[in-house]
């Protein structure tokens, strides 16, 4: 079912087989997913598809910065002729799939009402807290953060999301296709290929896989070489980062682990497994320090050096 998946999310967005798998991962981890690249790129394509082919309630919200955060949550409204009462209506919130396309385009305020959403799966409107739908997965899209009239992701919002999946440019060969397989761009028709119940035996699945202890003992350290005030920290890590990833980051190392031993047909999660999901883990939970941006350094930059640093068994 999974193969199926990937198979439907290839047919949209062409030869991003990488960021494909990484967002298969992600929902199989029952994580949330924030998608960053270049407008045009397909980001917004990906996650409709997904919402298809998941057969799953669908909901898109275009952040604008006039945009409040009772427009995505919901708001009571006074309804009635006779007897007037206030009655919550709901926002685009409630549905299993929420695409928040553009969402650093959003002021923080706005943005930091998706919190309790995707850590809780619930949202509190006047003091009443009303649970989500079962699953919820929040999608979201970002344009690069020095494009004009965009904001930064609070960093406890980043946090939330399992991964930030860097969506690359496409090229002459991609662009061919493109043009000359689909007219104005339309996508190919899909018919779902998962419904709820089918979903729900893979999450059963994908909690079936086993985290040996030497692999929870490597993100462990992987996790606590982030911080640089730690010995087993790095000379990039020292160096580069200001703050390193928090326990959320093990969290998700060891989902998207287990995800990634399902995909490969195999029973326990695996070092490779950790190592493959690092990057996409990692990269939006590092707060990189000044020096970073002087010698032009990013957190994938840090995170590769991380990954070489670390071994896997500790050395004796």
């Amino acid at each position: 079912m999974a193969s199926r998946l990937k198979a439907g999310l290839n047919q949209v967005m062409l030869d991003q087989e990488g960021v494909v798998e990484q967002v298969v991962v992600a929902v199989l981890a029952r994580g949330h997913v924030l998608l960053e690249g270049l407008p045009g790129l397909g980001k917004t394509e990906l996650c409709k598809a997904l919402g298809r082919l998941l057969s799953l309630p669908f909901r898109r919200i275009q952040f604008t910065p006039d945009l409040l955060p009772g427009d995505i949550t919901g708001t009571y409204v006074l309804e009635g002729e006779a007897r007037r009462d206030f009655v919550f209506r709901e926002g685009p919130l409630f549905a299993s799939l929420v695409l928040a396309d553009e969402i650093n385009r959003s002021s923080p305020k706005t943005q930091s009402a998706l919190l309790e959403a995707m850590q809780e799966r619930s949202v509190t409107v006047l003091g009443q807290t009303r649970p989500l739908p079962d699953p919820f997965f929040v999608l979201a899209t970002q344009n690069p953060i020095e494009l004009e009239g965009t904001y930064p992701l609070p960093e406890a919002q980043l946090d939330r999301f399992l991964f930030r999946i860097l969506v690359p440019p496409v090229g002459a060969k991609t662009l061919r296709t493109l043009l000359t397989t689909r007219v104005r761009g339309a996508p190919p028709a899909q018919e779902p290929v998962l419904d709820a119940e089918g979903l729900a035996r893979l999450f059963a699945a994908v909690d079936r896989v086993h985290l040996p202890g030497p692999v929870a003992d490597f993100i462990g350290r992987l996790v606590e070489a982030t911080d640089p005030r730690q010995a087993s920290a790095p000379e990039p890590v020292r160096r580069f980062v200001r703050f390193g990833a928090s326990p959320r980051a093990a969290l998700a190392l060891a989902a998207a682990g287990r995800a990634l031993a399902l995909l490969a047909g195999r029973p326990n999660v695996g070092f490779d497994d950790v190592v493959a999901a690092a990057p996409a883990a990692l990269n939006h939970r590092l707060v990189l320090a000044y020096e970073a941006s002087l010698e032009k350094v990013s957190a994938p930059d840090v995170v590769r050096e991380l990954l070489k640093a670390i071994p896997e068994v500790p050395r004796g």
